[in-house]
């Protein structure tokens, strides 16, 4: 596994879970492009998206799909089946991501996979599409 994707990566999905603004301009190009299947099945692009559901009330864990539900939750991630692929100055991560967050009521786990397109621009690695699916089976035709 290549260790400098993988540690990007982490730094990259940390930052935007603990809402972290700063880290996510840094491992985030800003003509990002990403789909989000449970928002809109239309493609979302730029940074604006994001900021706001980051800023928004302490919405912690609902950028990557894991409503608090109104309540202070703690949540952590987990990547499941990840597999990084390399080619020069360009990396493609694919995985599920495991959401768990904690609420009175006991944990859930969101599940979603996911794959992230990274480029090295001027000598630092940034995220430029993202693209999520539903973890379960989804109906083929709209119902």
């Amino acid at each position: 596994m290549d260790n400098e994707i993988r540690d990007f990566l982490l730094k990259h999905l940390k930052g935007i879970l603990e809402n972290d603004i700063a880290s996510y301009h840094e491992t985030t190009a800003k003509d990002l492009t990403l789909y989000e299947w449970w928002v809109t099945p239309h493609r979302l692009d730029g940074l604006p998206f994001h900021e706001f559901m980051m800023t928004a009330n302490d919405t912690r864990g609902s950028v990557f799909g894991a409503e608090d539900q109104g309540q202070k939750a703690r949540s952590r991630f987990d990547l499941s089946n990840l597999r990084i692929q390399r080619y020069g100055d360009t990396a493609i991560a694919s995985y599920t991501l495991l959401i768990s967050t904690a609420l009175s009521t006991g944990v859930t786990v969101a599940a979603h996979n996911e794959s992230r397109v990274m480029v090295k621009l001027d000598g630092a690695w940034k995220v430029v599409h993202v693209h999520k699916s539903p973890a379960w089976q989804a109906p083929h035709v709209q119902s």
